[in-house]
């Protein structure tokens, strides 16, 4: 059992209750507010562990007061456990700040009468009319517990003196006289609804009861409801209504936190008046997850948790056998301090740990014991741990074996972390039991890092090494990241990320630039190392820029970061990288804009090449057969096509290769049969090539061209696997009958001696081939005819 908040009334005797389960023999002590009470006259011990104040005081003549926060402290062999805290207050009672008013009422309207008063406890309020009580069972008389009298339905009767009346454990207090004076009727004309009294913004402690007032007249007498600005329902339990619209909830929970709104509707129309209030339910803290007690071997890692709620939400804090408990050293506390993590435990840690959830409604704590297993013949700690910095990124440590225990140790374990970090931001790294060295690698330039040993053995860790601090060494920085940005048609902007850490170490950053055509640069500019962006003005529009910029400290500079850029064209340009192979600084991220039209030009044209190709190459088709010959332009444009794309690949590549996508792959049947049958005939001359022996196909002279017929232009193919499609040709005009030869599905690359016949282009590479095409045909259609 623990000791709660109670309120004294001074010269009387206060107890203070406590009882504690345990393993005998347990001591019990007390603290007031956070140091130990000693046993006097003034304070007592009982036998069950309760404290007892058998005259409680207030400070006077120099003697301390006995109101305060008071702890009930017990311990055993195993550890120290301290109660919540519990707050002993004296009954007080102050005078009236607020006394009744006079009023003058109509009969049948509305009178109220209100006083305020301060007291602990709080004091109770009650009315009386020419200093008799008033009769509370009187429908009409509505007597609110916040000192608020209202007296409905007026009559002359009701006229008299009102006084309020406080009383408490401490006093009884009468306030000032208030006259009630009752007149006539009213005329009985309309009055619009007005809310004389609305609610007042509350804050209150779950289970106590809120009173929302909510006073409203006119004629007719208006029809008062209430509900929730957010539209949630208010609810039926522990709700009731005082007088003709005062709200009473009874027994308060967090759930009826909101803003309460009061309005006063004209009966049968939609006039309405409104008033609102804001309702606050705090509630005292209490855990929803407690810590449990646990048992670790020593060199582990032991963890508690423990999480509260409450309204406003509760501030945790740890305790170690009753001291505070803070982050530092191998502690550690996370989320929200609802985790308490302590690393390499050893015999000194072993206690009973607490967690105090308290918030500005109340406290509670909840315990648990951590128990250090021991195991006999550990290892000592590892001795003679020395640090010595090898660069800027590598630290060497080292040790000696520990004095004793030293047979069981399979190996060692070194704890690392930055001397500026906290301690869960710890690492560690393994070393073999026969090393008595280490090299840690990846480390910062110019950093304290703190490092420590302990060894380890199938049983457990020994304690820590003594910790040793080392820096790294320094180096020249880095090359910061730059980007120039055109801002006008003769000034730059040059932007980069700033470095804090340069200005530790005496450094900043070295701008130079000069045109591109010049051998001297302008410059240093010197910059401090907080700078991110500096503007170059006055330079020559027509001109290519180079700029330069570097980092430097105390140990030196640092590689600089190059930028080629042209105030030419558009207002705002992207920096240009420096080419690679005269530098050797970082490639520029920055993306030309001058490229990206360029792109945007190129992937248009392409877009409406195949669009032709597809309108035209649709066209003359003849079901189950190749395309006719009828635009001879389709090949130019895909040869076209085939050299442009060559062009801008930048690489080399065969005639076969340049004339895949986005070229057609009959376009390539046809390339690839002209080549095997002419393999030394130049790249530039195949359309003219392809021309030539479509012509001749076409005007049925043969040509000595296998396989053209002077009739017609057959559909011919090789045998499977042959390397070099002979494509089928379709005639103009094929006679019925005619057969057709399938469609192959994908041309061979492959060149075999024995494919002697070629495959016929469909068409020619310039307008004056396509008059010749077109001239043949309309001979052989005369032939025919």
């Amino acid at each position: 059992m623990e000791p709660s908040d109670d309120v004294a009334v001074p010269g009387q005797p206060v107890v203070l209750g406590c009882r504690v389960e345990g393993t005998p023999p347990v001591r019990i002590t007390w603290r007031k507010n956070g140091v130990e009470l000693l046993e006097s006259t003034h304070a007592t011990l009982l036998a069950n562990g309760s404290l007892m104040l058998p005259h409680f005081q207030l400070d006077q003549g120099g003697s301390p007061s006995d109101e305060g926060d008071y702890e009930c402290v017990a311990q055993n062999r195993f550890g120290l456990v301290v109660s919540r805290k519990a707050r002993i207050q004296a009954a007080t009672m102050s005078d009236f700040h607020v006394h009744p008013q006079a009023t003058v009422g109509e009969e049948g309207g509305v009178a109220r009468f209100q006083c305020q008063i301060h007291g602990l406890p709080k004091p109770l309020i009650t009315w009386e009319k020419n200093r008799v009580p008033i009769d509370t069972d009187n429908e009409r008389y509505t007597l609110l517990p916040k000192g608020v009298l209202q007296i409905t339905g007026l009559r002359a009767e009701d006229s008299g003196v009102f006084h309020c009346v406080a009383s408490n454990i401490a006093s009884v207090r009468v306030s000032h006289g208030a006259r009630l004076t009752v007149s006539g009727s009213g005329s009985g004309a309309y009055k619009e609804p007005v809310i004389l009294v609305g609610p007042e913004n509350l804050t209150l402690t779950v289970h106590q009861t809120a009173v929302l007032e909510c006073v409203a007249t006119g004629n007719p007498r208006p029809i008062v409801s209430w509900s929730r600005l957010d539209g949630r329902p208010i609810g039926v339990e522990g709700i009731q209504v005082l007088g003709t619209g005062n709200l009473i909830i009874s027994d308060v929970t967090v759930q009826h936190s909101g803003v309460y709104v009061c309005a006063a509707n004209r009966p049968g129309t939609r006039v309405r008046r409104t008033a609102q209030g804001r309702l606050v339910v705090q509630a005292p803290a209490e855990f929803v997850q407690h810590p449990q007690s646990i048992s670790r071997p020593a060199g582990t890692t032991a963890m508690f948790t423990c999480q509260a709620q409450g309204e406003p939400p509760p501030h945790v804090t740890w305790l170690k056998n009753g001291q505070v408990l803070g982050p530092g050293g191998h502690v550690r506390l996370k989320n929200n301090n609802s985790t308490l993590t302590i690393s390499g435990i050893g015999p000194e840690d072993e206690a009973i740990y607490q967690c105090v959830a308290e918030n500005s409604a109340g406290s509670s704590q909840a315990s648990a014991r951590l128990t250090v297993l021991w195991a006999e013949g550990l290892p000592g700690p590892p001795l003679n741990v020395q640090a010595v910095s090898v660069s800027s990124t590598e630290v060497r440590v080292s040790w000696n074996e520990p004095l004793v225990n030293t047979k069981e140790i399979i190996g060692y374990v070194l704890h690392i972390r930055k001397a500026a970090d906290p301690p869960e931001l710890e690492y560690q790294e393994a070393v073999s039991k026969s090393t008595f060295q280490h090299l840690v690698s990846d480390l910062e330039p110019s950093t304290a890092y703190s490092f420590y040993i302990k060894a380890y053995t199938p049983r457990g860790a020994s304690s820590a090494s003594a910790p040793v601090l080392t820096s790294t060494l320094g180096e020249a920085p880095a090359p910061p990241p730059l980007s120039v940005r055109v801002v006008g048609s003769s000034s730059l902007q040059l932007l980069w990320e700033p470095w804090p850490r340069l200005a530790q170490h005496e450094g900043g950053f070295k701008l130079f630039y000069r045109p591109a055509s010049r051998a001297s640069f302008t410059g240093p500019i010197l910059l401090p190392a907080t700078t991110s962006s500096y503007n170059l003005s006055q330079l020559d529009p027509t001109t290519v820029y180079e700029v330069k910029l570097l980092a430097y400290n105390q140990h030196g500079e640092g590689n600089a970061t190059v930028r080629f850029v042209s105030l030419r064209g558009a207002s705002e340009r992207t920096a240009l990288s420096p080419p690679c192979d005269c530098r050797k600084e970082e490639p520029s991220n920055q993306t030309s804009t001058t490229g990206i039209v360029i792109g945007i030009h190129i992937g248009v044209t392409c877009i409406i090449f195949c669009v032709l190709f597809l309108l035209f190459g649709q066209r003359g088709r003849i079901p189950g057969t190749l395309p006719c010959v009828r635009r001879p332009s389709s090949l130019c444009c895909h040869l076209r096509d085939s050299a442009f794309w060559r062009r801008w690949c930048q690489k080399p590549r065969t005639p076969a290769q340049a004339l895949q996508p986005p070229c057609h792959p009959r376009m390539y049947a046809m390339a690839a049969s002209v080549k095997d049958r002419l393999p030394g005939l130049p790249w530039h001359q195949l359309p003219s090539q392809l021309a030539r022996d479509s012509s001749q196909c076409l005007a049925g002279s043969g040509g000595g061209n296998p396989p053209f017929s002077g009739q017609r232009c057959e559909r011919k193919h090789l045998p499977q696997g042959s390397p070099a499609l002979r494509a089928c040709v379709v005639s103009l005009d094929p006679p019925p009958g005619s057969s057709s030869c399938p469609i192959p599905s994908t041309p061979s690359r492959e060149r075999r001696p024995e494919a002697k016949s070629p495959t016929v282009g469909l068409s020619g590479p310039t307008e004056i081939k396509m008059e010749l095409v077109k001239e043949n045909v309309e001979k052989k259609k005369k032939s025919q005819k």
